[in-house]
């Protein structure tokens, strides 16, 4: 079943729900993993794997997909008008998030998270395989992006202490104070290390319970609320690369109904690198 406690209501499905679904035609589970390797050691059956490296991104020019290589991408991956497509990856969905984010930023509606991801799947011991799957070609049409959900810098730059804005940090500790640029073993870094000022650190782990699977909206709006993000506010998250903003863009925007919620994915890798800009340590 779909997890109807959260403000948008379609934005999770359970397990449960995506067990009883494998095999129905008009659902679609796609996985996308930082480690892009994991898609072929085992995956839902009938899942297709998608590579955020290089199908997600264009690497000349630091940039999300364009509109024509993810509408090319949706139809490879046989998604028509009508199916509903269903993301999940490891890293509690780190890149599935940020997936999620590229399709709502083309207007999809018929699109969920996984709650618990890979780990959970596997954890629980639901069916996997290493087949690879067949999907045929889709016939999906997507429109142009709409960047209300999207922030660059300069939409941050000029509003730096303004009352009404909050810029969401969702790095580790050590990231945030400048100890390390990156988490170990990813390659994309900065000139310098710290944080934008002014920003709240609230790690995106810090969403998500043991398991995987994420927190009640309950603890979810005190865990935020009480760092000062509230809903009444313009709010922008921000990372290293933008996959684990948009993991928190999922929680603040989908699940809490944040009105105002935009996912800077320049992040840190951008920032950091820039010259004369304010940096905190």
């Amino acid at each position: 079943m779909t997890i109807g406690i959260y403000a948008r209501t379609t934005a999770l499905v359970s397990p449960e729900w995506a067990e009883q679904n494998l095999g129905n035609p008009n659902v679609r589970f796609i996985e996308v993993d930082v480690d892009t390797t994991s898609y072929d050691q085992s995956h839902l059956p009938g899942a297709v794997g998608w590579d955020w490296t290089s199908q997600l991104s264009d690497n000349v020019r630091r940039d999300i997909a364009t509109r024509a290589d993810l509408q090319a991408l949706l139809r490879a991956s046989g998604i028509h008008d009508d199916t509903h497509v269903v993301f999940y990856g490891d890293n509690n969905n780190w890149f599935a998030a940020w997936a999620y984010w590229q399709l709502r930023l083309h207007g999809l509606e018929k699109v969920s998270l996984l709650n618990g991801g890979r780990r959970y799947w596997l954890d629980h011991g639901l069916p996997i395989t290493t087949d690879a799957a067949d999907p045929g070609t889709g016939t999906i049409t997507i429109p142009e992006p709409d960047f209300a959900l999207r922030a660059f810098r300069d939409d941050i730059l000029p509003r730096l202490g303004e009352p009404g804005f909050a810029l969401v940090d969702v790095r580790s500790p050590a990231e945030f104070s400048g100890e390390v640029i990156a988490p170990p073993g990813m390659t994309e870094t900065a000139q310098r290390g710290g944080h934008i000022p002014g920003a709240a650190s609230v790690p995106w782990a810090q969403a998500v319970r043991e398991d995987g699977t994420f927190k009640s909206a309950e603890e979810l709006r005190a865990l935020y609320e009480g760092k000062g993000v509230t809903p009444d506010k313009d709010v922008i998250a921000y990372c290293r690369i933008g996959e684990r903003s948009s993991h928190t863009w999922f929680v603040l925007h989908e699940l809490l109904g944040y009105p105002n919620v935009r996912n800077y994915d320049g992040s840190w890798t951008e920032w950091g690198s820039m010259v004369n800009v304010p940096i905190e340590r």
